[in-house]
Formats: structure tokens, sequence, C-alpha cells
């Protein structure tokens, strides 16, 4: 898993924190996309001057969506940079984005879900598998990207 080593951290100022999260881990479960492989991550955690664990990096991957217009499955790179900041007194942060709790007698700080809840949120909620995609008939829900269906376009909304 992604963990730093406080006390390295504090000998060292900064540690680089290489790794993957398994695709098919619980963790992503019930998120409407998956992984292709294992997404990966490279992390650099530095201490800030106010006892802050400040750590960048960046994050890997591919993920498998379906088109939101005629749900197909649709596999796109993923990247992005990370930056999340661990404090040991969170008060007034909670509603910041990239501020997480650690707790400053452990040895360890655990980056993983941190981390898992950042690539959450910067998955694109809205691919399509191509920009001219005719979606599903909403009548017979036939895919209209494989060919015209049979339902009459001329029928009139009773609205």
């Amino acid at each position: 898993m992604l963990r730093v080593d406080l006390g390295q951290l504090a000998r060292e100022g900064s540690v680089v924190v290489e790794g993957t999260l398994p695709g098919d881990d619980e963790l992503w479960k019930d998120m409407g996309f998956s992984w292709v492989g294992d997404p990966g991550v490279r992390l650099r955690a530095t201490y800030a001057g106010t006892g802050e664990v400040v750590v960048r990096g960046d994050s890997s991957g591919v993920v498998r969506q379906e088109c939101r217009r005629c749900l197909d499955a649709v596999e796109t790179p993923f990247e992005r940079d990370l930056t999340m900041v661990f404090v040991s007194d969170p008060s007034g942060d909670e509603d910041d984005g990239g501020v997480y709790a650690f707790e400053p007698q452990g040895s360890e700080l655990d980056l993983s879900e941190a981390v898992r809840e950042e690539m959450i949120l910067a998955v694109n909620p809205y691919v399509v598998c191509d920009p001219e995609c005719r979606g599903l008939c909403p009548m017979c829900g036939a895919n209209l990207n494989e060919g015209a269906c049979d339902c009459a376009d001329d029928e009139v909304d009773p609205r």
C-alpha cells in the first residue's frame, strides 16, 4: 500500500512513494467505473514548517466506463496531478478539499484512502465513445450508431 514512514520523513524532510492501487479492490466498488489494470501513483511527501505533511504527485491508469449516450464500454487514459495536505488538527479545515487528518503519534501515514478519494473526484463522469455518438432510441432502446430503428419519428408528445 501507499505508506509514508513518518520517522524517515522527519529525518530526511522528503520521501518519495511509488506504487499501485489494486484496480479490482473493494475500494472502487459502486463508483460507476472500473480500472483496466492497476492505477499507479508517484508521490513526494514533505514536512511543511507548521507540522503538516504535504503530498504532491501524479496518478495514472486506464478507466473503463459506459458511454453516457449509447452505454457501450469506453476506455480512456487517466492522468491527474494530486495535492493533499495532512494535518494533525483538522479543526476548521474539514470542508477544504485535499485536507486530511492524521495521527501525529503514529509511525506511518497511510495515503491509500486519500489518494483513492482524490482519484474518484478526478474521473470524468461524462464520457462518450465518440463526439458523433447518436445514442439509444428513446422508444425501443436500439443503438442508433448501428443503424436506424423502426420506430416512427412523427409520434406527437401527448403533453
